[in-house]
């Protein structure tokens, strides 16, 4: 199909009642065609790859309180607003309910539940109810029940859903931002079961290592900075069958570790962390569990997060709530299209940044030959040799305690 005669496909006529392109994202594109031909040219900033609107952000103003912190203060938190921008054509990447909904049609396609069960997962899934709870529900029913993480089918049908990851990668630039705050020192977890952003990162060369909660010296060599290019996925990954975890009674080992907990509450209170392409991470419970309920006096934390602004009302009430919970929330944009664009403007700002290591070893540099000329010239003034003098001094040295 070609692009002109994809242009007419169904999908134009969401944008021609002026749905945000992105939306039509979460709806199958025609049949044959790519998600970028499926979709009106008069959306290019979908068709530039995301890049963002220039009469947009012309105007755009980001926090300086934000753009002025050193990507080492920096702990990013990334949600499932991520994998959505960076791979669109992976639905299941969109948002909870829809990787819910894809783990339901393969858990059905691959006879693993029960089809009574599929259609009360169905039913659950589509009422407005907590989606945290019917992913709990959905990967015990798939479970032994013993309450073992393996074996089961959940990792299966997630297999399933994000088969080929690395080829569905639409929007490289995201990752290549957070790759670069990476560098800078910036750690970074995530809720999401995908490993886009390592698959991505083992491309250009770099030694990403994917980590969970199960392995607790990783976790705090990962919270001290020592793992540069380590992801920590507070859920597991789906390739891994003994990390996938949505409740934290499995991770009890470390919710009941002194010197984990500690370690990573304290991230908490001293890194500021940035919430990008989160949407229900606050209500999670195991991030609730390792960094909310133990963290006294939140409101004099400084916190981030990146959020869709649907409507005013709901926006600055959103701001007003958070801030109780030491979180700054900032609008990217009213169309979700604005969100990878965002993400490259902001992280060129951070990243930007001179690192006061830097300044502070350039001017002791400085100072230290400054006063090495000084002593020498003080030395050749009082008329001794200074090569005889320097001599003198390594002996001294060499037969010291």
């Amino acid at each position: 199909m070609d692009v002109k005669s994809s242009a007419q496909a169904p999908v134009v006529s969401v944008g021609a009642r002026g749905v945000c392109p992105a939306r039509a994202v979460l709806d199958p594109p025609p049949h044959g065609c790519s998600w970028a031909a499926a979709l009106p040219s008069r959306w290019p900033c979908f068709h530039a790859g995301f890049h963002s609107s220039p009469l947009f952000f012309l105007s755009r103003k980001f926090l300086k309180s934000l753009i002025r912190k050193q990507p080492q203060e920096l702990l990013l938190v990334i949600g499932t607003g991520v994998s959505a921008a960076v791979a669109p054509g992976i639905p299941a990447l969109c948002s909870w309910r829809s990787c819910i909904e894809a783990v339901i049609e393969a858990a059905e396609q691959l006879e693993v539940l029960h089809p009574g069960d599929v259609a009360e997962f169905r039913r659950k899934v589509t009422k407005d109810g907590d989606l945290l709870v019917v992913a709990h529900d959905l990967i015990r029913k798939m479970s032994p029940r013993t309450g073992d993480a393996k074996p089961s089918f959940f990792q299966d049908c997630l297999m399933e859903v994000f088969d080929d990851l690395e080829q569905h990668i639409q929007n490289p630039p995201v990752l290549q931002s957070i790759l670069s705050l990476m560098e800078r020192g910036t750690l970074v977890l995530t809720t999401n079961y995908d490993n886009l952003l390592e698959l991505f990162g083992q491309q250009q060369g770099k030694p990403m290592a994917s980590l969970d909660l199960k392995d607790k010296t990783k976790v705090l060599q990962w919270a001290r900075g020592n793992i540069r290019y380590g992801v920590l996925h507070i859920h597991g990954l789906y390739t891994d069958p003994c990390g996938m975890v949505l409740d934290p009674s499995g991770y009890k080992d470390v919710t009941q570790d002194p010197e984990v907990m500690e370690v990573l509450q304290n991230l908490y209170r001293t890194k500021s962390f940035l919430f990008m392409g989160c949407g229900e991470t606050l209500r999670d419970q195991i991030f609730q569990a390792l960094f909310l309920y133990s963290v006294p006096n939140k409101v004099e934390l400084e916190h981030y997060m990146l959020v869709l602004k649907e409507s005013e009302d709901h926006f600055f009430k959103q701001q007003a709530d958070m801030l109780l919970h030491g979180i700054k929330v900032v609008s990217y944009g009213d169309c979700f299209d604005y969100f990878p664009g965002y993400v490259q403007d902001l992280t060129a700002q951070i990243c930007k940044q001179r690192s006061p290591d830097a300044d502070r070893v350039d001017s002791t540099t400085l100072l230290g030959n400054a006063c090495q000329d000084c002593a020498k010239r003080k030395l050749e003034e009082n008329g001794i040799e200074v090569s005889k003098k320097l001599r003198q001094s390594d002996t001294d040295d060499a037969g010291g305690s």
